[in-house]
């Protein structure tokens, strides 16, 4: 049985997308796209076992397919502990409610309860994939203040790790989780140990929304721990759109320096793949470059081989699917250090993406539109998956290492 939204709730959150997708300028590719996920169930048989669906294994082990980037979303409806920032509750701060809202639509969650039916509909999904393929969940920590102090008016949401965790245990065969410890908390440090001793691949930072300042040495002591426990760094990078994120130029991926000369291994979400941050090369108050620029700058410093690292999550949205993706696709030099992530459940965002863009600027070919189109209404994250082993650029492709990302976080 599919998850369905009540019709109640469904008229608020078209009514929400609506205006957000109208802000965002996408209503050119309205009606390809719509503003609501259909939330079908799983893919029927002769869409499974089409060749482009079949073809888009070829060469990749599946028991080594981890999406690197999956959000675990909540509102605390159940016994997660999970926490949402009030203002996303209210139309008087329209973008952030707007936000919530296709989040929700996004993830097909019923209005039972959002914790339990978000895991159910990813457990869903997840029966599409090859036997073994993997999710990392994503926890996300609220904001502190430098002197350690929890901020919680500074906060978007809050995703415990020990709600991540309990999921990835209860289901083993879909999940893996990643925590999210904020480094200016006092536990910071004895928070890390514990969960790298309770299975956590990986820590997951969303600087401009955690109020995280990569660059501080009020950092260091969690870079050594970090490095010490070989526990890497899955940090966003360029302009943060998707929440609320006051402190943009904390995104700056020339901050992460920081980070790899502790010999923490950073990866670096989307490959900072969208906006603007200032070249910290030239000097605090130098003109804006190109995040993508400044995140080719760390790839190619030879001092960082082995340590930074770049997912491409999110890269194929319509506001990111340009030279960044096209650059990532020619480097083949980058391949092994490109690690594969949905960016879930973004992709269940029908506007931000848009098929007939991805043909029009010849990242896929023409005759595998209609298929995409269809396996999205179906399944977000083998849309995802599907999608990018079919782009391609100047003759190029993604090499199949690029999606078999356990090995890095089993390292």
């Amino acid at each position: 049985m599919p998850l369905t939204i009540d019709r109640r709730r469904r008229r608020y959150i078209l009514g929400g997308c609506a205006a957000a997708v109208a802000s965002a300028g996408a209503w050119r590719y309205w009606p390809e796209q719509g503003i609501s996920n259909p939330c079908l169930g799983s893919l029927p048989p002769q869409l499974a076992a089409h060749e482009l669906v079949q073809a888009a294994w070829d060469g990749v082990d599946p028991a080594q397919v981890w999406d690197c980037h999956t959000h675990l979303v909540g509102t605390g409806d159940s016994s997660s502990g999970a926490w949402i920032n009030p203002a996303m509750l209210s139309p008087l701060h329209p973008v952030q409610y707007a936000q919530r809202l296709f989040y929700l639509n996004a993830a097909c969650t019923s209005s039972g309860s959002v914790d339990e039916s978000y895991v159910a509909r990813l457990r869903q999904l997840m029966q599409d994939m090859r036997p073994g393929a993997k999710v990392l969940l994503l926890a996300f920590d609220r904001a502190y203040r430098v002197e350690g102090a929890l901020s919680l008016a500074g906060s978007t949401f809050y995703m415990p790790d020990s709600h991540a965790q309990r999921v990835a245990q209860a289901f083993p065969q879909y999940f893996e989780w990643a925590a999210s410890i904020h480094p200016y908390r006092n536990d910071a440090v004895a928070a890390l140990e514990q969960a790298k001793r309770s299975g956590a691949r990986a820590i997951k930072w969303l600087p401009g929304a955690m109020g995280i300042d990569p660059a501080l040495p009020r950092c260091d002591a969690f870079y050594a721990a970090m490095a010490r426990l070989n526990v890497p760094l899955l940090t966003h990078a360029g302009m943060e759109g998707a929440v609320s994120a006051d402190q943009q130029d904390f995104g700056n991926p020339l901050k992460l320096r920081r980070a790899l000369d502790h010999g923490v291994r950073v990866v670096v979400a989307h490959c900072a793949s969208m906006g603007t941050d200032r070249d910290l090369d030239r000097g605090a108050n130098a003109p804006l470059s190109d995040s993508f620029a400044l995140f080719t700058r760390l790839m190619d410093d030879a001092r960082y081989t082995g340590r930074v690292f770049g997912d491409i999550s999110a890269m194929t949205q319509l506001n990111r699917a340009g030279p960044a993706l096209a650059s990532v696709i020619e480097r083949g030099e980058w391949h092994a250090r490109l690690l594969n992530g949905s960016d879930y459940p973004l992709p269940g965002i029908m506007p931000l993406y848009s098929v007939d863009y991805m043909v029009e600027h010849d990242f896929i070919d023409a005759a595998a539109a209609p298929v995409l189109t269809a396996i999205r209404r179906h399944n977000p994250l083998l849309f995802d998956f599907v999608l990018k082993r079919n782009l391609h650029a100047n003759g190029k492709r993604l090499a199949a290492g690029v999606f078999e990302t356990k090995r890095f976080f089993t390292a």
